[in-house]
């Protein structure tokens, strides 16, 4: 019974961070679902509830994809993919972690101290790229968009919008890839199933949360994602060895 009120409190604030921020899902579920699951099951129902939070909101905030910034992350992220599923299956995905961690940390603190990036068309597919590579290795491709995002200034409507678009694309690819080289498991189908009415509570109470944040509070928040990302990270992979 504890189990399954964590797997519900863990699914619900993930999916109202997704839905408000744009980012938020595999940042906040993932650590707490490897408590619950294996890896593999983990990262893949990750991904199935990102691809069903993605599908929902879509056609609501279409007019603020920005597509010309979409269609190279999403081709930059295809190189990505496969170097991805080769670090997951084959590299120590403990040291890994560590080494995106401290990248992760050390850029936010950048960001914080006012660091600031333009936006080129060559690191759009760059950071495609590493968010296909986080995508198939760890389950995240959102931090490489939230450094970049934050650090361009992208407006918070732009952000969240183009941002799920591309994960629409990047989780969709990602998860055909999970299965097609690792296999997938009965008992992620079932829990991703028994997540949706969930996932649909987040979707509501996240989109209530959007509205009331302004520019600068949307700021704030993504640096406390980007700190928490990195830190969990970097004490997770410290634990592992």
């Amino acid at each position: 019974m504890d189990t399954i009120i964590l797997y519900i409190f863990i699914i619900l604030i993930a999916s109202i961070l997704q839905t408000s921020t744009g980012f938020g899902f595999s940042i906040m579920a993932t650590p707490f679902l490897l408590l619950l699951f294996s890896p593999p099951e983990a990262i893949q129902i990750n991904i199935i509830l990102s691809l069903i939070i993605s599908v929902s909101l879509i056609w609501k905030i279409k007019a603020d994809i920005d597509f010309i910034i979409l269609k190279r992350l999403s081709i930059g992220s295809i190189i990505g993919v496969p170097f991805g599923i080769l670090i997951f299956l084959s590299i120590n995905i403990t040291l890994f972690k560590m080494i995106v961690s401290i990248i992760l940390l050390v850029l936010t603190l950048l960001l914080i101290f006012k660091f600031t990036i333009k936006s080129t068309p060559s690191r759009d597919f760059i950071i495609g790229g590493f968010s296909g590579l986080l995508t198939t290795s760890i389950g995240m491709p959102g931090p490489p968009l939230l450094l970049y995002f934050t650090g361009t200034n992208t407006e918070k409507a732009k952000l969240r919008a183009t941002t799920l678009a591309f994960f629409l694309f990047i989780y969709f690819v990602s998860l055909i890839t999970q299965i097609s080289f690792s296999g997938t498991s009965k008992i992620t189908w079932l829990s991703s199933l028994y997540a949706v009415p969930i996932v649909f509570i987040g979707l509501y109470l996240g989109e209530k949360l959007f509205k009331k944040l302004n520019q600068k509070i949307f700021r704030l928040f993504m640096y406390i994602l980007l700190l928490c990302t990195g830190t969990y990270l970097l004490i997770e992979s410290i634990s592992s060895f």
